[in-house]
């Protein structure tokens, strides 16, 4: 048993049902993004894992680029204010642009991302998540591909983290409220 596993109150969501969406959501992203030659840029860090598997999943040529962006700082919870930590290397200007999350919360974060990177004239942007957390939302988001839907839990694994760890996991896990204090 993986030492981590100890930690996890619950497997939210199998490996298995994890590659079946990406799998469904590569297939959709190359049917709507057919002829366009998207850029796709990751959310870094959490979304690294599931942002590397919908890649492979997608069957139209494209780019990538990444971009880190905070609002939590140390915290479980949102600080509301964000933060870019790495912008894009390349220009978007009158490019398709699809940002890959790993789990949209109160979505300021995603929120703030879409306006600045609306503001650099793209010729169109979506959104693709992993996990969405309706429940906790603070500002409205559209999300254009979703994997899942889930309650207001911390969770774990597939890139999403507590304080840096868990990432590794392949699945995603109800995290124990004892290992991060209830926060």
């Amino acid at each position: 048993m993986n030492e981590m596993n100890r930690d996890i109150l619950e497997i939210l969501i199998t490996e298995e049902q994890i590659q079946e969406k990406v799998s469904d959501l590569g297939k959709q992203i190359s049917i709507d993004y057919k002829g366009k030659e998207p850029i796709v840029v990751g959310v870094l860090v959490g979304a690294v894992v599931f942002f590397a598997d919908l890649l492979r999943e997608i069957t139209i040529p494209l780019s990538i680029d990444f971009v880190a962006i905070s609002s939590y700082g140390s915290d479980t919870k949102s600080s509301g204010v964000v933060r870019i930590l790495k912008d894009l290397d390349q220009s978007v200007e009158s490019r398709h642009v699809l940002i890959v999350e790993d789990i949209i919360d109160t979505g300021l974060t995603l929120n703030y991302l879409v306006e600045n990177l609306r503001s650099r004239s793209v010729a169109t942007l979506k959104v693709c998540t992993l996990l969405d957390k309706p429940s906790r939302r603070k500002v409205p988001v559209v999300v254009d591909y979703n994997g899942f839907t889930i309650e207001d839990q911390y969770v774990v694994g597939y890139g999403l983290d507590f304080d840096q760890q868990y990432r590794n996991l392949p699945f995603v896990g109800v995290l124990r409220p004892e290992v991060y204090g209830g926060r």
